[in-house]
């Protein structure tokens, strides 16, 4: 490759920013365009796809320092994630976590240009990124996970969460950072919530400059390749170093209930609460008796957890602690919340409160087991999606994610089982924060259970089809139908349970699940691995469902040795 001339970071593709970070004539690219790694999904819905699939993955060192660059080609399908280029993310963060367990110190450095999940694969992305996070948290505890976010698109869907899973994260002032984008906010809550037409409102919620004084990037860098490359190179000296985000759970929620909903908050008064937010003790302001909204979720977390003892505070976040068997274990369900602080995460969404409340659940559990048995961790699922509005994203809400998704990370690599329980919905984020970081996935075979990355209606906005040509499309691609069955058929699942009754069940139901949990739980402690591999390496995932994903990682494995 030859050195472009360009000083514009955000005006650079994808390859070239690789080139311009990395030392010359001291990297190699890495399942490269000749290599042949396309989608396998997208001719089959009239798609040409491209030959590095929109990812590009680079080994060589920064101002001497060992480093691998990710660069994301937001020119390609938006800069979705799909099979492939998710395995060639996570696939890659993998080998950087077991060079750094064997004492060869590499820095990963992802570049965002990303829209979030290639709808066209769907569920395929949300399995990836689940395996990107799971990567990342773990990886932290070795080297700093260095993210970039110059512009076009930015970084958001599920890949702003793993944004907010970065040790430190750069972002210039055309960037942007948010977990539902402008038109999917619009679509789901309507115009008077998010103009998407109205550039000054979008870049004043999630522009780098905003996302920088708010607390939700690091820092606010130079539009210009030599700056960027010398920033991250006082990243990985120590120069330069930021606290954890996803581990501030105090902080953060002190800055959301400093927060008045009831009207319109400003760009200005975000900036100036979250400064606020580090001098003050957390504010509570949330009832302790609450009539309970009905739904899967809630019906199920009564009828596990039984007699046991309720120790949350927030009505929308129960979690009880008991026995299955002989195993201690934490019950967590997000359920609905008719007076909801955040009016937009009243029916079951997971929201701002939400996601810092199941990082706060998660992480007593560790500390209390640091020295001892590890609790196993149910997460019951049942979740319409994540919130959508414009106070969600100016407040933050991938990185409310974010630290769920850290949290259960961290449980998971500290020894605790942790096992999904789906009886109903789990979609886009919320699945993705709540429930895709478990050690093993049960779910219900039953309709009532959906499980993808977003709703028909906006999946059909973004991608320009019909409702009618989704269901066309979903039968070519079953990582696109939101169907249990068809998501089972990806390998992910431990086990799929029929003959039981979803909405009312009864003493025989929860008997059955019970003996499932406890199944998972005893599989989980005789297992040697503590990651996310089980879900590449079931009989399913195996038998075709992750094939892509499955021989892109054994490519990446050759090319890497």
């Amino acid at each position: 490759m030859i050195k472009t001339l360009k000083t514009s970071f955000t005006e650079c593709s994808g390859r070239e920013r690789t080139v311009e970070l990395l030392d010359a004539e001291q990297y190699r690219e890495l399942l490269g365009p000749f290599d042949g790694f396309e989608s396998p999904h997208l001719e089959k819905q009239g798609i040409i796809p491209q030959s590095d699939d929109g990812v590009i993955v680079a080994k060589g060192t920064i101002n001497g320092h060992r480093a691998v660059i990710i660069s994301i080609e937001g020119k390609f399908q938006g800069g979705g994630i799909g099979e492939v280029s998710g395995a060639k993310i996570a696939g890659t963060l993998e080998l950087v976590l077991k060079d750094c367990v064997a004492g060869k110190k590499t820095i990963p450095v992802l570049i965002y240009d990303t829209g979030g999940v290639r709808l066209q694969e769907a569920n395929y992305g949300l399995l990836s990124i689940a395996e990107i996070s799971a990567a990342m948290v773990a990886l932290r505890r070795h080297v700093p996970v260095i993210g970039v976010i110059p512009g076009k698109i930015g970084a958001f869907g599920g890949m702003s969460i793993t944004a907010g899973l970065c040790s430190t994260l750069l972002m210039t002032k055309e960037g942007r950072l948010g977990l539902n984008g402008p038109e999917v906010i619009e679509q789901e809550a309507g115009i008077r919530e998010f103009d998407s037409s109205d550039r000054q409102l979008i870049w004043g919620t999630i522009g780098g400059d905003q996302r920088t004084a708010a607390g939700f990037a690091d820092l606010l860098i130079a539009d210009d390749t030599d700056a960027v490359k010398e920033t991250i190179t006082s990243v990985i000296t120590g120069e330069i170093s930021f606290l954890q985000r996803t581990e501030q759970v105090n902080r953060y929620k002190n800055f959301l209930t400093s927060v008045d909903p009831k009207h319109r908050i400003s760009f200005e008064e975000v900036r100036t609460l979250w400064n606020q937010s580090g001098e003050t003790s957390t504010v509570e302001r949330h009832r302790s008796n609450v009539t309970k909204s009905n739904g899967r979720g809630q019906t199920w977390f009564d009828l596990l957890r039984g007699d046991a003892k309720e120790v949350g505070d927030l009505p929308s976040v129960r979690v009880a602690d008991g026995i299955i068997g002989e195993n201690r274990v934490r019950y967590i369900a997000v359920v609905p919340d008719a007076e909801n602080y955040f009016p937009r995460a009243r029916n079951g969404e997971l929201g701002l409160l939400e996601g810092w409340s199941i990082a706060e659940h998660v992480r007593e559990v560790i500390t209390a087991d640091r020295n001892g048995d590890k609790q196993a961790i149910v997460v019951i699922v049942d979740m319409p999606s994540q919130a959508y509005g414009y106070h969600e994203e100016l407040l933050g809400i991938h990185q409310a994610c974010a630290a769920a998704v850290d949290a259960y990370a961290s449980a998971r690599l500290a020894g605790h089982p942790v096992i999904s329980f789906i009886p109903g919905n789990a979609i886009s984020g919320a699945f993705l924060s709540h429930g895709m970081q478990s050690s093993r996935i049960i779910a219900l075979n039953d309709p009532g259970v959906n499980v993808h990355v977003m709703s028909k209606q906006s999946a059909a906005r973004i991608t320009q089809r019909s409702l009618e040509e989704l269901e066309v499309a979903a039968k070519k691609v079953p990582a696109m139908a939101y169907d249990v069955d068809s998501f089972e058929q990806l390998g992910a699942l431990y086990s799929l349970v029929g003959d039981v009754e979803a909405d009312t069940p009864q003493v025989n139901d929860r008997d059955r699940i019970y003996v499932e949990i406890n199944r998972a739980i005893e599989d989980v402690q005789s297992s040697k691995s503590n990651d996310l591999s089980v879900r590449l390496t079931s009989a399913l995932a195996k038998a075709g469902g992750r094939a892509a994903a499955i021989s892109v990682r054994e490519e990446l494995y050759a090319q890497w040795t």
